[in-house]
């Protein structure tokens, strides 16, 4: 006869004291990460390919490039998603390795906020260029 097995029964003896258990977040994060990571494929290739192409191009060309609808959106979205794929993975090299719960906090708070500062910075000079054109 099979019993069935209760969600406290899964937790180790130190994660029922805690309170601690499966937050169901980790396969979310699992998946974003793939996501990201295929989404920045063809992004990354689109990038590569226009950044030969522009090989020898002068200050203006370049603008220009930028300024146009296509690239200042394909441009945005590998911004995004760079920064977001990135935060994703440092997040788990923090979480993995660093013990004391108050750097954890401080060093994902820093990890977090820079890559939020820096996609926003990037996409604000996109858009300023794309705008001013």
């Amino acid at each position: 006869m099979a019993t069935e097995t209760s969600p406290r029964a899964m937790r180790t003896p130190l994660g029922r004291v805690r309170g601690l258990g499966s937050a169901k977040s980790g396969t979310h994060h699992w998946w974003m990460q793939r996501v990201t990571s295929i989404a920045l494929l063809p992004l990354t290739i689109w990038f590569v390919i226009s950044m030969i192409g522009l090989a020898g191009a002068g200050y203006l060309e370049t603008l220009l490039w930028i300024g146009k609808p296509v690239n200042a959106v394909l441009m945005i979205s590998l911004i995004a998603l760079t920064f977001h794929h990135m935060a994703a993975g440092l997040q788990i090299v923090i979480e993995d390795y660093v013990r004391n719960e108050a750097q954890r906090i401080v060093a994902l708070l820093l990890v977090k906020g820079g890559c939020a500062l820096l996609a926003l910075a990037c996409t604000f000079a996109v858009l300023r260029i794309a705008f001013a054109i």
